[in-house]
């Protein structure tokens, strides 16, 4: 099979312009014979550019359907990575809840279980409290006697 250049649709009508006005002229001048071969010419030549165009066409539409799964493929695998990802979040928050709620639990047990600590908790803090306020009073009181003291002196030394 022979490869033919393909016609542009310009030079085919022009063909089918010439061979008419040819086959009109020639009517008169060229048997029957050569007119069939010309017009045979023509139809070889029509057939191979529409044959031409086909395969083109085919051509494109594979490039196409190529690009097409080439996309699929990728919108796949970004869909896999993300359902990976999404199950890799939800392992990293599941043991996360189980640990708070195993916090909460255990507190809750030891309040209902142990009042008593809570209560000897709160009485230990209130008697850190106390001592501490007898402490600033007493270091209060210390400074008020220092200060009567140097005003009973200053007093003392007015003439």
């Amino acid at each position: 099979m022979t490869t033919q250049k393909p016609i542009s649709e310009q030079q085919m009508s022009q063909m089918q312009i010439k061979s008419k006005n040819s086959g009109v002229i020639s009517n008169y001048n060229e048997s029957p014979l050569l007119r069939d071969d010309k017009d045979d010419e023509i139809s070889r030549s029509a057939l191979a550019v529409f044959r031409a165009k086909e395969e083109e066409i085919e051509k494109r539409k594979m490039e196409v359907r190529d690009k097409v799964h080439a996309h699929l493929g990728r919108a796949e695998e970004a869909t896999k990575r993300l359902a990976e990802i999404r199950e890799e979040l939800e392992a990293l928050t599941d043991p996360m809840r189980k640990e708070v709620s195993m916090v909460l639990v255990r507190r809750r047990r030891e309040n209902t279980k142990k009042p008593l600590k809570l209560f000897n908790d709160k009485s230990k803090e209130k008697a850190q409290l106390v001592s501490k306020l007898v402490e600033l009073v007493g270091e209060s009181e210390k400074l008020r006697m220092k200060k009567l003291e140097e005003l009973s002196r200053n007093i003392e030394t007015l003439p």
